[in-house]
């Protein structure tokens, strides 16, 4: 009997999901030794990295259900636990190593093919047989057609730069236009604001001045209208003592007539 079947079947199930992305894994960089094609690797290496990522994510798991039983194991069964934890590591990290290795080996091919402007060797040949054919004074006329073609395609990106620059500029001056226009905009508002505040006291003193003046008005009014009722109650009871002679008011009509027979 396994022994890690012996101490936990979930973790004896997890081994064996990882032994079989092993072996697919060993197949896998097999069959990618004989393919030649680029293209063809290129997919190779993407369906062996995800099976990699996936044993990865089974080794992770393999710890943490050996964490978990650490506790109720012996000394003997945990250490056989982690080394064999650490074999899987140490045969993924091989595998993780020759899948760099034919990364680099397939970039480097197609830097290659890039260089001589073409995708397969048939262009490459091809580009080989004109310029055999051609005398020194055609590859020169070709090289400065070739340099004329690369000048003009500078004199075109400086145009763009230039006319991206211009853009820059103008939407620059733009942009500060407007905030210019943002700040007087700002200054009037805090003008009109001081305004309404300073207008707004304004009314308030007007109107603290209009209800004194209102007081005022009508105590002169109550004044009058006393003034008047004692000279109405002094022209129709004149021998009433309790009110006094308003002073700078004539004596009443009987008086004078008094004073008259007098003399």
């Amino acid at each position: 009997m396994d022994p890690i079947s012996a101490v936990s079947e979930e973790l004896a199930e997890i081994e064996g999901q990882i032994n079989d992305l092993f072996r697919a894994l060993s197949n896998g960089f097999q069959k990618l030794e004989k393919i030649k094609d680029a293209s063809r690797q290129s997919r190779q290496l993407e369906e062996l990295t995800d099976k990699m990522r996936d044993c990865k994510s089974l080794i992770k798991d393999f710890d943490r259900e050996v964490k978990s039983l650490e506790s109720g194991n012996d000394a003997n069964t945990n250490r056989m636990l982690n080394d064999r934890r650490q074999s899987m590591v140490k045969e993924l990290n091989s595998y993780v190593a020759l899948k760099k290795k034919y990364s680099s080996n397939l970039a480097s091919n197609n830097k290659r093919v890039d260089l001589f402007d073409g995708p397969s060797e048939e262009h490459m040949e091809e580009n080989v047989l004109l310029a055999s054919n051609m005398s020194n004074q055609e590859l020169m006329d070709k090289g400065n057609s070739m340099m004329d073609d690369t000048d003009q395609a500078i004199e075109r990106g400086k145009k763009i730069v230039l006319e991206t620059i211009n853009v820059g500029t103008d939407t620059s001056a733009a942009l500060k236009a407007q905030t210019e226009q943002m700040s007087r905009v700002v200054n009037e508002l805090d003008s009109i604001h001081f305004s309404l505040k300073k207008a707004s006291k304004l009314v308030k003193e007007i109107g603290r001045q209009v209800a004194t003046d209102k007081c005022i008005m009508a105590f002169l009014f109550l004044i009058v209208i006393g003034v008047i009722a004692i000279i109405i109650v002094k022209i129709v009871n004149p021998n009433n003592k309790d009110i006094r002679d308003i002073p700078g008011l004539a004596p009443p009509a009987m008086n004078r007539r008094l004073l008259w027979n007098q003399y």
